[in-house]
């Protein structure tokens, strides 16, 4: 049987790679809209009601998300986590 051993560094990359490709998608103008729409209940999971759903509005937003989402690649999210979480 091969060896199927998952490494923390590849847990790691596979995480930050689905976050670098969720924002990205986020800033496609109108595409962007419905991936927001799609992803409100995660930002309330991670945020909160009041600030998850502030959070999926901008981000719905054609250029206001993606002036956002490209702000927060480098800057880290304007509307924090609810107590203090950081994204996995």
């Amino acid at each position: 049987m091969a060896n199927n051993k998952t490494t923390i560094t590849r847990k790691v990359a596979h995480a930050a790679g689905w976050h670098v490709v969720k924002r990205f998608a986020k800033m496609l103008p109108f595409g962007g809209t419905f991936i927001a729409i799609a992803l409100v209940g995660d930002d309330v999971r991670k945020k909160g009601l009041v600030r998850g759903v502030a959070n999926s509005g901008l981000d719905a937003i054609p250029f206001v998300g993606l002036t956002k989402n490209a702000v927060e690649l480098f800057t880290g999210d304007f509307i924090p986590d609810k107590d203090g979480r950081t994204a996995k």
